[in-house]
């Protein structure tokens, strides 16, 4: 079987072309800046050099079709006809209330994710564009949707809900969703995969870290508590997003300094963050040389993060009632050996023991980075979300057999 997994942002368009006898990635590439002037296609063909090709991309329906002139190339192209992907999976950020597992697509499930686009309005809505594009183009192929939210839907509802009137979950569905549940999924069974562990068995931290940032409690297997919420704006300290703060700032911008809603919500999710602590970059690099150049509101910045994120294992450790496994992911958690340092300091009380050395060496690889007698072990994993979804296409594909 092979699928093409399609992974839709507001102005990107990634995708991974899978044999999923061996789960080989034959293909995997991105349509970048997309509707803007310097837009472009970046592709890999079996793991070899990129090529990049600038071309006018106007929208994620072209995107789309360039996708598919790249697979199906006369020079260049991995299969000789579109038949040969027998599905596409696709993520999708927001399922709402009502998706809350993987869904071969059908006219209901559309109209469902249609009616979640106010949640997502970016994202969602490039999504459904993908969506329609696969129909038009590859009408008899499958598709399957594999949705962020999903995996949190096992939180409590006595931690999903916020405390204001009942009436607005009731109407509005507004409570905690919680995002990036593909990844957080992917690496917390990848880690009892390399414990030789039923995940049923453990209690797990994942921490993904990047210019967005959560963290989730898995419990025995499922999702119990997350670190985002409506939005993905809740939680930590993140590259351009605040993060947790009192709501009444909101109104005491917009009263004192006349700021109207949608400035102050650029604000809090474009221009905040170490980039709005730092006054320097969302960019981690950049702020770890300024702040070892003596930079003291880089290394506010950085403080302010890792101590964010440090709140997050108390807290979760505490009403998982216990705690077995760390694990750290995303472009930061996996390529930042002082981020995960800074963040573990000091928690040698509950069983915590970093080995500094395999710390260093663990840069974009699978590696414990916990001292063999650490009680809770700490590892960092690639994420690797295409791969998930294109398990769940399969898994969803075999129970319509």
């Amino acid at each position: 079987m092979k699928i093409l997994v399609i992974n839709s942002g507001s102005s990107s368009l990634k995708y991974q072309f899978f044999d999923m006898e061996s789960e080989k990635v034959i293909v995997k590439g991105n349509c970048e800046r997309i509707s803007q002037v310097d837009s472009k296609i970046v592709y890999s063909i079996d793991g070899q050099e990129e090529i990049e090709t600038e071309v006018k991309i106007n929208n994620h329906h072209e995107a789309f079709e360039n996708i598919i002139r790249i697979l199906t190339d006369d020079n260049d192209g991995v299969i000789s006809d579109m038949s040969e992907i027998d599905a596409i999976g696709h993520r999708i950020v927001h399922g709402g209330e009502k998706l809350v597992r993987p869904e071969i697509l059908t006219e209901k499930v559309e109209e469902e994710i249609e009616e979640t686009v106010p949640l997502a309005p970016l994202h969602n809505a490039a999504a459904l564009e993908v969506l329609r594009a696969c129909k038009k183009i590859l009408s008899n192929i499958p598709q399957v949707t594999v949705f962020d939210t999903a995996f949190h839907s096992t939180i409590p509802k006595y931690a999903q809900m916020y405390a204001i009137p009942y009436k607005f979950y009731e109407d509005d569905g507004i409570k905690k969703y919680g995002f990036h549940g593909i990844s957080h999924e992917y690496v917390s069974n990848r880690a009892a995969e390399m414990l030789k562990k039923n995940i049923k068995s453990l209690n797990i931290i994942t921490f993904h870290l990047g210019n967005g940032s959560s963290c989730t409690a898995i419990k025995r297997g499922t999702s119990f508590e997350t670190s985002m919420g409506f939005t993905p704006i809740d939680g930590l300290v993140m590259g351009t997003r605040c993060g947790s703060i009192d709501v009444a700032i909101i109104k005491y911008l917009s009263k004192e300094k006349g700021m109207s809603i949608e400035k102050i919500d650029n604000i809090l999710n474009k221009e905040s963050g170490v980039l709005g602590i730092s006054g320097i970059s969302s960019d981690f690099r950049d702020l770890a040389t300024h702040a070892n150049n003596g930079n003291e509101r880089a290394r506010l910045a950085l403080d302010m993060f890792c101590y964010s994120a440090k709140k997050y294992i108390g807290s979760f450790l505490c009403i998982m009632g216990g705690l077995d496994v760390i694990v750290f992911t995303g472009g930061i958690g996996e390529n930042a050996p002082f981020i995960r340092s800074e963040i573990v300091r000091n928690l040698e009380f509950l069983g915590i023991e970093l080995d500094e050395e395999n710390n260093k060496k663990a840069i974009g690889e699978e590696m414990f980075v916990s001292t063999i007698g650490s009680k809770i072990c700490v590892v960092v994993i690639p994420t690797n979300e295409e791969l998930l979804i294109a398990r769940e296409t399969k898994k969803a594909l075999k129970k319509e057999e």
